[in-house]
């Protein structure tokens, strides 16, 4: 053996084994991309049926932590509602600022058109002459127009032994008849109870309840007022409310996305 062959092989003994990294994990769709990706067609069928319909885990947990974190800060809000002093029931919220953070903006506006869809096929069925254009812009400067131009998007939080009166959120003559809240916490990690409970009520018919098991990340998208049911002369229209029950131990965040206006 030659001394250069000799020192060729050490030399590429004294080099480490290069490493080959682990493949990366698929990063998450873009929240657009989540949202559009829906199956709208069952999502809609769904909310006909039972009054409303889960998305499935629709924010990553790092969302969730991201925007529950935020409640901490002033920054973000325009204003604070603790709800035992108006009779709204025991814990608090408050409603973004405009502009509005990045998640929930985009959340508001991916959301809208497939929700503006249905809102349209429901008023018909209601012999409702409103009607929504499919853009969230639009439909906002028909809300400004009207004074109402305060964002309604908020963030909630309940501690143990808190809750939320069944309500409807009204805000002013422009009302748009969906809306979804997310749930940021993780349930029976971070709290127990607390769950959303939607009633219906029919003409000459007693309250109907739904309770909604929402898990971390995932939404419910209901109705903010009424909702038409197929009846045997046709659709007639119903009461909806929304709240949520008692909260045994823990804490909860979550995000509501109302697409109108207040005053």
């Amino acid at each position: 053996m030659t001394q250069s062959t000799l020192a060729r092989r050490r030399s590429r003994a004294a080099v480490p084994n290069p490493v080959v990294p682990s493949p990366l994990a698929p990063s998450p769709l873009a929240l657009g991309d989540r949202v559009a990706g829906l199956d709208w067609r069952s999502l809609a069928a769904e909310i006909d049926a039972h009054g409303c319909a889960t998305t499935g885990q629709l924010l990553t947990a790092e969302e969730c932590g991201s925007l529950a974190g935020s409640y901490a800060s002033e920054a973000p809000f325009r204003s604070r509602v603790v709800m035992s002093r108006h009779g709204f029931g025991r814990g608090e919220y408050k409603y973004f600022a405009y502009p509005l953070p990045g998640a929930v903006a985009l959340l508001r506006a991916a959301l809208y058109p497939p929700l503006a869809e249905i809102a349209n096929r429901w008023n018909a069925e209601m012999a409702t002459p409103t009607s929504y254009p499919i853009d969230h812009a639009e439909y906002l400067a028909r809300c400004h127009a009207a004074g109402q131009d305060k964002p309604t998007p908020l963030l909630l939080r309940y501690g143990e032994g808190d809750y939320n009166c069944m309500h409807q959120d009204l805000y002013g003559e422009h009302v748009f008849p969906l809306q979804v809240a997310f749930l940021l916490s993780r349930p029976e990690a971070d709290f127990t109870g607390g769950e959303f409970v939607l009633t219906e009520q029919r003409p000459r018919m007693q309250s109907r309840a739904e309770v909604v098991p929402l898990r971390h990340g995932e939404g419910v998208i209901f109705p903010v007022r009424h909702r038409p049911v197929q009846g045997a002369r046709g659709s007639y229209r119903v009461n909806m409310r929304h709240g949520v029950s008692r909260l045994r131990s823990g804490c909860r965040h979550a995000l509501g996305i109302i697409f109108h206006d207040a005053r």
